[in-house]
């Protein structure tokens, strides 16, 4: 996912109770396991076991509040809803995997970092394969729009948490102001003001019918009201 810098939770609101450490089931070892020994040949690859050490290790660094593997498991599971949309089925699922391994808050090269991982790791897999896993990591920088089928699934199914509850969505937001506690309030609601500004601006949120006719209305009312917030606190301009 795009480093945002802000969190959808306002300023000095009443914050939504942290519901702790999710379970990951969507994000087992096995999955991922299956899903490397069918794509990436070990050697010359490191064995999945060890992949899969990695990347958890780094989805669950402390720091990780949002970003970790509780968001990888829900991307997964939405994945697995459409699959049967995915022109390329692996190559998207990997890339979710991969796709926020890197993730240092506001830094602009988390995903080109995330790619490069992977392209250190998998060196046992066709190089066809390796070049769209890379894109669509890249994807989900969101310095362009998507396009492609599978590019705009996975920039749906990352997005797919904006058309939550509004419960769950302020929820999303206290774990990424967690995340960038090192920006003051300023910093941090100004930068998110023009962020949900930049999506309210989207001829569409989602890229896909499918997400469309699924997620759309929630999303747009999820961003009206947030953004509603922001003004009344003095982050956004009316």
């Amino acid at each position: 996912m795009a480093a945002v810098p802000g969190s959808w939770a306002r300023a000095g609101g009443t914050r939504v109770p942290d519901r702790g450490p999710m379970t990951a089931p969507a994000a087992s070892a096995a999955r991922f396991s299956a899903l490397w020994d069918r794509c990436v040949a070990a050697p010359p690859s490191p064995a999945a076991a060890a992949v899969y050490g990695e990347l958890t290790r780094l989805l669950d660094g402390p720091d990780r509040r949002f970003h970790n593997s509780s968001h990888i498991a829900d991307c997964l599971a939405r994945f697995d809803e459409v699959a049967p949309l995915l022109h390329d089925r692996d190559a998207v699922e990997m890339a979710i995997w991969f796709h926020d391994a890197i993730y240092v808050p506001g830094d602009p090269t988390n995903e080109r970092r995330s790619a490069e991982l992977f392209l250190l790791r998998s060196e046992g897999a066709r190089p066809l394969f390796r070049r769209r896993v890379c894109a669509l990591i890249m994807t989900t920088k969101r310095a362009v729009a998507a396009r492609g089928n599978d590019r705009k699934f996975i920039d749906d199914i990352d997005l797919a948490g904006f058309g939550a509850s509004w419960e769950e969505f302020m929820r999303h937001g206290d774990l990424l102001r967690d995340e960038f506690a090192a920006q003051n309030d300023g910093e941090y609601y100004g930068g998110l003001a023009a962020f949900i500004a930049m999506l309210r601006a989207r001829p569409h949120f989602f890229g896909t019918d499918y997400y469309r006719a699924r997620h759309e209305p929630a999303a747009r009312r999820n961003l009206d009201r947030l953004y509603a917030l922001l003004v009344e606190d003095g982050y956004a301009p009316r």
